[in-house]
């Protein structure tokens, strides 16, 4: 009966468990809410992208080698208790130092035994290094190098992740819009291919020209299906970069490409990058590995104090206690405590080695400052390059409506043309050719005012401007 109700709890146990494992798999599988903005978007993969994660979790490991390098300024208390059976078989002489021979201590017995007695040893030994001269507060300055490196490089991937998210999500909305403006062009120049066949069906117009639209219609249906696949690649590389394994995602960009801000990504120090960042925290803690290896031969010395005792089996004769198989010598017999300063000097001979690791860390810090300078070139040159491109972005998008106004004008008067029997169809399917592109460039242009924008977030290393300003109304 205790064994069903046994078997019966471990199968709700289990069952419990399986439903929280599926719960919060369920959930960390779970795609972003739909309609998707950019901002969602942005806090989604900060959320949910494994680089992320695994930044996160190396300044856990720094801090707590943070913790591990401050632990040797306290002091060791080591203890022990040991029980054997052993002879006690004596001889004089000296012994150098090894790890294979056990210790044995106790007067040269007269003559050679084969009885066994049992003997026990505890100690405690207490060892403190008061002063190192600089030694661990270097491995501690190290240690923190490395967590302002680990915090740099999680500023930088989290600036990279985000901006690649970005990056697609304006991927995936001028795509869209692309696909939208090819939409309204295969539904105009359908109109335009059912009157002209029309005409050519009642001997109005030649059936040149009703070939000729439908090829233009044929045409235009091409470049939509193109759009189309466009589409698709961009939305796949958006639930990838977001970090989504099931499901899809759907964006909501009509409030955002409905108006290009005026306002500017306020300019940051290039120093201020998360890549320059990474570089300086790098330099700091080459040098720190230097500051290391150059206390590294300096003395310890350690206060120690030591509390121990001993028992034994046998009598100084050798001669068992208690008889064979006795056991006298579990129990301890003499006590003793010591107390002093003990002073450890390095390797004599190390020196040849520890110059060759510090040659090899002098030149390890030289590389790192020279990667941290071409690092501060890189972000300068990518800072004048977006703000270029922002410039040019503004400009086009200023003279988009105005070409898209002329264009729509163009397609309307050699529409009328044409249905008066002015104009051939060539002259309506150039005009029809020419709004399709004025339609594509002036959604596109607004966009690319946004990506502009986001490049220069991105090259002075923080997207929070960037962000503030898709905030806005």
């Amino acid at each position: 009966m205790r064994s069903s109700c046994r078997a019966v709890r471990l199968a709700c146990v289990s069952v419990v468990l399986l439903s929280v494992a599926l719960a919060a798999r369920s959930h960390a599988e779970q795609p972003p809410a739909s309609p998707l903005t950019l901002e969602r978007a942005l806090q989604y993969a900060v959320d949910h992208y494994p680089t992320i994660r695994a930044a996160v979790e190396q300044m856990n490991a720094a801090t707590a080698n943070i913790d591990a390098a401050r632990a040797a300024y306290l002091p060791r208390l080591d203890s022990l208790w040991q029980s054997n059976r052993a002879t006690a078989n004596n001889v004089f002489g000296q012994l150098l130092p090894q790890s294979v021979l056990p210790s044995l201590s106790g007067p040269v017995l007269p003559s050679a035994s084969s009885q066994s007695v049992w003997g026990s040893a505890t100690a405690a030994l207490f060892s403190w290094e008061p002063f190192d001269f600089g030694l661990r507060h270097a491995g501690v300055a190290s240690a923190e190098a490395g967590l302002r490196r680990a915090r740099a490089g999680d500023a930088l991937t989290r600036l990279d992740v985000q901006s690649a998210v970005a990056d697609a999500y304006f991927a995936v909305v001028a795509t869209q819009r692309a696909v939208s403006a090819a939409q309204a062009d295969v539904e105009r120049r359908e109109v335009l291919r059912r009157a002209a066949q029309t005409l050519a069906d009642n001997q109005l117009r030649p059936g040149a020209e009703a070939s000729r639209a439908d090829a233009e219609r044929a045409a235009a249906q091409t470049r939509l299906v193109q759009m189309q696949q466009r589409a698709i690649v961009a939305e796949n590389t958006l639930v990838r970069v977001l970090g989504v394994t099931t499901g899809a995602v759907t964006v909501a960009s009509d409030a955002l490409v409905a108006r290009v801000p005026s306002a500017d990504v306020p300019a940051v120090s290039s120093t201020a990058h998360p890549l320059v960042q990474v570089h300086e925290a790098a330099v700091a803690q080459s040098r720190a590995a230097e500051e290391v290896l150059a206390r590294t031969d300096a003395p310890h010395v350690y206060v120690q104090s030591s509390v121990f005792a001993r028992g034994s089996g046998a009598n100084p004769s050798g001669v068992p206690e208690s008889g064979v198989g006795g056991v006298d010598g579990l129990g301890l017999d003499r006590a003793n405590w010591a107390a002093g300063v003990q002073v450890v000097f390095p390797n004599l001979f190390d020196f040849a080695s520890l110059r060759a690791r510090k040659t090899a860390a002098a030149a390890a810090t030289r590389v790192e400052m020279a990667l941290s300078d071409e690092a501060a070139l890189s972000v300068t040159s990518q800072q004048r390059t977006a703000a270029a491109l922002l410039q040019s972005a503004r400009a086009i998008a200023a003279s988009t409506p105005v070409q898209l106004a002329a264009a729509r004008q163009s397609e309307t008067q050699a529409r009328a043309r044409f249905d008066a029997g002015l104009a051939s169809i060539v002259e309506v399917a150039d005009a029809q050719g020419l709004l399709a592109a004025a339609e594509v460039q002036d959604e596109l242009a607004r966009v690319d005012v946004w990506r502009a924008l986001l490049a220069v977030a991105v090259a002075h290393g923080d997207l929070t401007p960037f962000v503030n300003l898709v905030r806005q109304p």
